[in-house]
């Protein structure tokens, strides 16, 4: 009986015992539970949606890039692509393998991958392949369970309506590099493009947006079950043109297959009307990637399509130059506008002859008459009285030789030479540097932008800068009134006669550019012709009485400019013509811009406010 006593107790006690474990472990769990549920819950929630729903950023739509009548020059279409993301891929390689089978991937594509899944978080999308036709999309789709990682995306990609007539102006857009990523880690979002060249550079924070965000339902293997939210990104500034495009078009064709280039300009204010380049590419290349043969041709191409010729091509702005020379010698009182020179052909400073164009000379000439024959002698005389200091002074004030207030990346300043520079180079400055100063050639180099803004302001009177933005996000810019331009600051009377030097060259009888003359007897063009030299002749070649230049090879003869303005009694466009080894302005280049002239009149961009639709006649007489 006692022994039934303390069996019954020791069972008691064992029961206390477990019946207490099983209590605490029980009021553990409801603790934690409560932890769990109650006080945790809303965190707790909270991940189970995030494991639930994946959120991403996307690229958001490019801005447009426009012309001055809203006619659309770079712009976006739908790109429809393959994206892996690595973690949701159990094998990344086994993936691209497989994919591989279904739409062919290169070794440099694999290459490119294998560098963005390391280079990137393992959450954010690489770029497979782009512009993938419905084909590839269906194919992807139904082998879907075998991609796992693979997912087909839709964005946007750039288009340039205008190719290559519109390539140097607006530029293009390409995949960010590993620098850029590192300066800004959205730019690793798949599909967005960064602005490499143009306007598309200059104005690629403005034009790139704000990015958006998309939510996905997945399920436990992360396959995309749905998409729940979508939030386009913001779009970013649409950018109006100074440029017609219709003028562009029309200039190229004048322009025909010459390596050349054109630039027209708004006097008034100094909007680009057309900035013409021959030959171009095709910008829409580089989006997708330029292959080494593609590049390999444009690099071969001796008349170099890459560069923009008219903010970046140096020439030797040739007879172009004279109106500088001879404001400079009425600036400086080293001739006045009545002093006449005698030209009997050549120039001799001791052991030295300097010709004049013209073998027999052109006897005693004014101003008017040294710009209307473009007198080499006249205008040797002339920059010797001057000094090329004062040369050098008056073309920077009147755009030549400095860096313009220019919205598009990449112009060259060009050099107007002075004492103290030739003295940097380790040299002294001699008098038959300043004389072959004084007919363009020599050590002077200018590019078209700035023969055209050179032109405007002999034009206006005004300081114009040659701007190409018109409108940013809708808002006009600065700049598109005469009056936001400071006054030249030149006697009226010394700018009279240069003018009417420039209108006897093109409208008198014994003018240079008989050829320039518009057909059109409502205007008048003034201008001034320009043949510049791009290796010596040497005085045996002159005297020959043989040499021919247009028999040189391509490379060697001389380039052709012709500058202009109209129309002379109210100029309101200002034009820069260089044909590349044309060999004479006057016979080359004066009568495409007698051409570009009067398609230019004929549509009036800078008095119109929609874009001319009208067939235009032929523009030649």
């Amino acid at each position: 009986m006692r022994r039934e006593t303390f069996r019954s107790g020791v069972f008691t006690r064992r029961a206390l015992l477990l019946m207490g474990g099983q209590a605490a472990v029980l009021g553990t769990l409801a603790a934690r539970l409560y932890q769990v549920q109650v006080v945790e819950g809303a965190r707790f929630a909270t991940l189970a949606n995030e494991n639930r729903i994946s959120a991403r950023m996307i690229a958001p739509p490019r801005g447009r890039v426009l012309d001055r009548f809203g006619v659309v020059l770079g712009g976006s279409r739908i790109n429809w692509r393959a994206l892996l993301i690595s973690e949701q891929a159990t094998d990344v390689g086994a993936t691209l393998d497989a994919f591989s089978r279904i739409v062919p991937l290169t070794d440099y594509e694999r290459a490119r991958i294998d560098r963005e899944i390391h280079r990137y978080r393992r959450f954010i999308p690489v770029m497979v392949r782009e512009f993938l036709s419905w084909q590839d999309m269906a194919a992807i789709e139904v082998n879907a369970p075998d991609l796992p990682g693979i997912l087909v995306d839709v964005g946007t990609t750039r288009i340039y309506p205008f190719g290559e007539h519109l390539a140097h102006v607006v530029g293009y857009v390409a995949p960010p590099n590993e620098a850029d990523v590192a300066d800004d880690p959205l730019l690793a979002l798949p599909g967005l493009r960064i602005g490499r060249a143009g306007m598309e550079k200059y104005h690629d924070l403005a034009l790139r947006g704000r990015p958006g965000a998309v939510q996905l339902e997945v399920n436990a293997v992360g396959r995309v079950i749905r998409e729940l939210d979508r939030q386009e990104g913001l779009q970013g500034d649409d950018v109006g043109l100074t440029i017609d495009s219709g003028l562009q078009q029309e200039v190229l064709n004048i322009l025909g297959d010459e390596s050349a280039s054109a630039v027209v300009m708004d006097c008034h204010n100094g909007e680009v009307l057309a900035m013409a380049t021959n030959p171009g590419f095709d910008p829409s290349v580089f989006n997708a990637g330029v292959s080494q043969a593609q590049w390999g041709e444009w690099t071969r191409d001796r008349r170099t399509p890459l560069i923009n010729k008219a903010t970046s091509g140096l020439y030797a702005p040739g007879s172009t130059f004279k109106m500088a020379v001879a404001l400079a010698g009425l600036e400086s009182k080293a001739i006045t506008i009545n002093d006449r020179i005698d030209c009997p052909g050549y120039l001799d400073l001791g052991d030295t002859r300097f010709h004049c164009w013209r073998k027999g000379g052109h006897g005693m000439l004014d101003l008017r008459g040294g710009l209307k024959n473009s007198c080499d002698v006249y205008f040797y005389e002339v920059a010797h009285r001057t000094g090329i200091d004062k040369v050098a002074a008056m073309s920077n004030h009147l755009g030549l030789g400095v860096e313009l207030e220019l919205d598009l990346p990449g112009q060259r300043r060009g050099l107007i030479p002075t004492r103290e520079w030739r003295m940097g180079k380790g040299h002294a400055w001699n008098i038959g540097d300043t004389i072959v100063s004084g007919i363009g050639q020599g050590f002077i180099q200018v590019t078209p932008l700035q023969l055209a803004t050179y032109t405007a302001r002999l034009a206006s009177g005004r300081l114009v800068q040659p701007h190409l933005t018109r409108s940013l996000g809708g808002v006009l810019q600065p700049g598109t009134l005469p009056d936001d331009w400071p006054a030249l600051d030149l006697p009226d009377r010394a700018l009279h006669m240069v003018r009417e030097g420039m209108w006897s060259v093109v409208n008198e009888q014994g003018g240079t550019a008989p050829l320039a003359k518009l057909p059109d007897t409502r205007w008048q063009m003034a201008g001034k012709t320009g043949s510049a030299q791009v290796r010596r002749v040497s005085r045996e070649m002159r005297e020959s009485g043989t040499f021919d230049s247009a028999k040189l090879p391509w490379e060697y003869r001389p380039h052709a400019l012709f500058v202009a303005f109209a129309p002379f009694d109210a100029p309101r466009y200002a034009l820069a013509v260089v044909i590349e080894h044309g060999n004479a302005g006057a016979a080359a280049a004066a009568p495409m811009a007698r051409d570009i002239m009067t398609v230019t009149l004929r549509r009036d961009p800078a008095n119109r406010t929609d874009q001319p639709t009208e067939k235009l006649a032929a523009a030649g007489p």
